[in-house]
């Protein structure tokens, strides 16, 4: 989630993919990232500016906010697409013009006198840490600082700075820009561009016009310099300056104040690089840890797995098969004997199909479940096989919904076909499907719409418009509804899962416990959260401290890993349950491995507290909270849909072993 942000990709495109993949002739081929561009000498390229961002308020304002020169021509919004929207991202024109190969030092603009509105908000933001995201041929502008010894690498660059010490605020409105350059002679490489410049594929003749120069690096170094507006007042836009270097003393730097005239300029250098095309965003995707942190997350895993498989292969081989064949070797008169001398499970048969309490709400939970898991284990292969590229902002976002509005047809036959095997009819299915449609992006609407008045009420370019509002809610209708209706549909034509074992008339009396048995279904969720909360730390870093995550792969592993631990804890949780002579099964099952959902909701609160220290006030606080459940929440019912699964497929075979009378 997050890092790597990332426009729409279609199916038709995918498969033009993987055709290439499998038929091209090419030398190399070269799939994520927009369409590759080549400039000639000189040529003038315009760079872009996103939203200010700052991980203190996580509330995204608009470049223009701020008393910033404008561009030639007006200020003009790029197309976004729907990820983008919801990410708060507002890409915008600006005035940093850089020309090809050309070294230079260039005036921009001197600003008016700051009124009090002006200087106010320029030391708010400053003192927000926000950011200024700026982006070269879709490259966004890094920096490096010297923190503790250790150069860190950042994308951005600050609005402005508070040294320590002082009371005073400092704007930047100097940058001295590096931008690495590889010569591009047109060798034997062919891309699919699945970025913001659509698709395309480079053919050999194409190829041969196409020498030129490509970007892949953008790196600045920003200063504040104090600088007499009068020096400048007879020059335009983008004449040439003297080069000037970043002051040491505070007393060169240009201060915040009412009445200060700002004067912003820049310097522009190109170095050329042996960086390639293809491996130009590598200085963003590298991971800070090593994949040293994400091997030692899987080991874990792995060694929970065993155990748990252990666990398992004992119930069934030295327990359960021990049974069921020391019952199928009896003669008839003795099974009828042992009938009567039943204990544990074998107690229950009678009652371990009975219908469970609020059937309706636990098909919903399973339907929308099955649809979120659905959409993540196919997002993250695709992201895996690097078809949701950085380059691509607001791809993945986009792709979740699209799939996750497709897969409406498999919730609403999920949720009906198990309410038929529980109510052994199809009555109510329709009501069960609008349901079923409604429920899980009901609660996400009814929080982001909170959240969004919130943003709103801040002027926040984080804030849906209300136009977007409008999209989504006709993409659900329009779309997810119908969809899990003919899904509801197709599940009551289905086949029904017959119960092994009659339900007796009266239910059966469960036995008093020591301990409540809830206690062991909370204490069940830690054995998944223990195979995730290592992967867990770099997605949250990812969303709430702007950086890239993009190792798919370790989160394609963790998933599988997650999968198979929930359906072992909650095997072996309903087989302990059964046991006991309890055959209050069915929510235990679906809580057993859902209650994971629990510990990544209190990990993330630990992870405002100690981790996210710098994040201040209470509508801070409230964005990362209602975002952080909705998160736990999608994660309760997809996880909690592998354990009930699981654990009725466990409960069916076992039972179907079993003939008794």
């Amino acid at each position: 989630m997050a890092g790597a942000l990332h426009s729409s990709c279609c199916p038709a495109l995918l498969l033009l993919a993987v055709l290439l993949v499998t038929l091209s002739p090419g030398n190399a081929f070269y799939l994520p990232g927009s369409y590759m561009h080549t400039y000639s000498q000189g040529e003038d390229i315009w760079a872009k500016v996103n939203s200010l961002t700052s991980i203190e308020t996580e509330m995204p304002f608009s470049y223009y906010s701020l008393p910033y020169c404008l561009p030639p021509g007006g200020i003009k919004k790029s197309a976004e697409n729907l990820g983008e929207l919801l990410m708060g991202d507002q890409i915008d024109n600006s005035p940093y013009r850089f020309r090809v190969n050309v070294n230079e030092s260039l005036f921009l603009c001197t600003t008016k006198g700051l009124n009090e509105n002006d200087a106010k908000l320029l030391k708010q933001r400053a003192r927000d840490l926000y950011q200024v995201n700026m982006m070269l041929d879709n490259l966004p502008v890094m920096r490096f600082a010297e923190q503790n010894g250790i150069t860190v690498q950042w994308t951005g660059f600050p609005v402005g700075y508070t040294p320590a010490g002082s009371a005073d605020d400092y704007i930047i409105n100097h940058l001295k820009f590096k931008v690495l350059v590889h010569e591009y002679e047109g060798t034997n490489v062919e891309i699919i561009g699945t970025g913001e410049e659509g698709s395309a594929v480079i053919s050999e003749m194409d190829k041969k016009g196409m020498s030129g120069y490509q970007i892949v690096g953008f790196e600045v170094v920003p200063c504040s310099v104090k600088r007499d507006p009068e020096d400048f007042s007879k020059l335009n836009m983008h004449d040439n300056i003297e080069p000037v270097s970043c002051p040491v003393e505070l007393r060169m730097s240009q201060v915040i104040r009412q009445q200060e005239r700002i004067t912003f300029t820049y310097d522009v250098e190109f170095v050329k690089s042996d960086i390639r095309w293809p491996s130009r965003w590598d200085a963003y995707l590298k991971m800070e840890a090593g994949a040293k942190v994400h091997w030692f997350s899987i080991m874990n895993s792995l060694m929970v797995i065993l155990f748990l498989a252990g666990i398992v292969f004992i119930i069934f081989l030295r327990t359960v098969r021990r049974d069921l064949t020391t019952y199928e070797e009896l003669d008839k008169e003795a099974q009828a004997q042992m009938n009567e001398e039943l204990s544990g499970w074998k107690l229950v048969v009678g009652d371990v199909f009975r219908e469970p309490t609020c059937p309706k709400l636990l098909c919903i939970m399973i339907g929308d479940g099955v649809q979120i898991l659905g959409m993540s284990i196919v997002t993250i292969v695709f992201s895996t096989l690097g078809f949701m590229s950085p380059a691509s902002r607001g791809m993945l976002l986009t792709g979740m919904i699209i799939l996750y509005l497709f897969l409406g047809i498999v919730a609403g036959y999920v949720s009906v076909r198990l309410w038929r095997t529980i109510k052994g009819t199809s009555e109510g299915w329709r009501s069960l499907s609008w349901l079923t449609a409604c429920f899980f992006p009901g609660v996400m609407f009814t929080v982001l719409t909170i959240l969004n008045f919130v943003l709103w009420g801040s002027r926040s370019t984080g804030a849906l418009p209300i136009s977007l509002f409008f999209t989504l809610l006709a993409l659900w209708f329009c779309i997810s509804v119908p969809l899990t209706l003919v899904g509801g549909f197709l599940g009551t034509r289905a086949d029904q899962i017959e119960f092994p074992v009659r339900t007796n008339q009266i239910p059966r009396e469960i036995p008093a416990r020591k301990y409540p048995s809830w206690l062991l279904v909370l204490g069940a969720g830690t054995l998944p959260f223990g195979t995730l909360f290592i992967e867990l730390f770099f997605i949250l870093s990812s969303i709430w401290l702007g950086r890239f995550y993009y190792v798919f792969g370790f989160l394609l592993i963790v998933l599988l890993m997650l999968v198979i631990v929930c359906a072992e804890v909650s095997v072996v949780l309903t087989y302990m349950n059964l046991c006991v002579e309890d055959w209050r099964w069915w929510w235990k099952a679906f809580f057993a491995s859902g209650s994971v959902a629990l510990y990544v909701f209190l990990y993330s609160i630990n992870y405002l507290v100690f981790d996210l220290r710098s994040l201040s006030g209470p509508v801070s606080a409230m964005l990362y909270i209602g975002y952080s459940f909705l998160m736990a929440f999608a994660i309760m019912l997809a996880t909690g849909t592998i354990g009930f699964l699981t654990s009725i497929s466990f409960v069916h075979y076992l039972f179907a072993s079993v003939k008794i009378d």
